[in-house]
């Protein structure tokens, strides 16, 4: 049994995660915790403070009491607002509290991306514009291109939430660009997972959102490959088991895991 942990903050979208393990092997289990959401508003401010060291901190036990192999902050603006360092910085001092891997969905984004070999890349964020810039300035200092960014003006989780299938693919067909290889869709609350399928065809090309890119980098994490061809592109090939590590090869690692 591979077992990994998320810290999701509030209640939105957390239904996305029981029915990807439904969709995954029998032998994956995801287990989620609802990390403290006093302000959902998309707001800078706000979405810093959700990944405080003492928000995250709080969740570790209870993963750990469920045996863990990796845990993921599932959360995009209270990663990314921290830009690429700030990140890494955040999750590496949630594994050195949790003694296992650790990573965040907007880091994920980035190792997906990878995964797939694309290059350039569209944004179809529901945040504000001002977020939404963030985000796109986050995966520009990894190298990625980032051709287009749709920013809807949702103003809050609970507003994000709501939406449904069909407001969810107008968004991303308003980013999508001939230039894009791939279509992003950050916002761990937004409903994406019962879709995918339709999603990509309708897009004709690989879409990534949140809480499937947050699982894959939990997997990934646990060196546990995965299929599953209802979860989109993203699953719809099997993984070889990751090769022996080697240190200093100039490849991107965070945490000691390859992309």
């Amino acid at each position: 049994m591979t077992t990994v942990g998320f810290l999701y903050p509030g209640h939105f979208a957390e239904d996305d995660y029981p029915r990807m393990e439904v969709l995954l092997d029998s032998t994956i289990r995801l287990v989620v915790h609802h990390t403290e959401s006093p302000d959902a508003a998309y707001r800078e401010e706000a979405l810093r403070a959700l990944g405080t060291s003492g928000r995250l901190a709080a969740g570790i036990e209870e993963l750990q009491r469920s045996g863990v192999q990796s845990i993921v902050w599932a959360c995009d603006g209270g990663s990314f607002l921290y830009g690429w360092q700030g990140a890494h910085d955040q999750v590496a001092g949630l594994a050195r509290a949790a003694g296992v891997p650790a990573s965040s969905t907007s880091i994920g984004f980035v190792h997906a991306v990878r995964k797939l070999g694309a290059e350039r890349v569209a944004v179809a964020a529901t945040y504000p514009e001002a977020v939404a810039a963030h985000f796109t300035a986050f995966l520009r200092e990894t190298g990625m291109e980032v051709v287009a960014t749709h920013a809807a003006g949702v103003t809050d989780a609970a507003e994000a939430a709501a939406w449904g299938p069909e407001q969810v693919r107008e968004l991303a067909e308003a980013a999508d660009s001939p230039e894009a290889q791939a279509i992003l869709l950050p916002d761990t609350a937004l409903h994406t997972i019962a879709d995918l399928p339709e999603l990509e065809e309708a897009l004709g090309k690989p879409v990534l959102t949140a809480n499937q890119v947050a699982v894959r980098e939990a997997l990934r994490l646990a060196d546990r490959p995965a299929w599953a061809p209802r979860l989109g592109t993203l699953f719809a090939h099997r993984e070889q088991p990751p090769a022996p590590v080697t240190w200093g090869s100039g490849r991107a690692y965070a945490h000691g895991k390859k992309s």
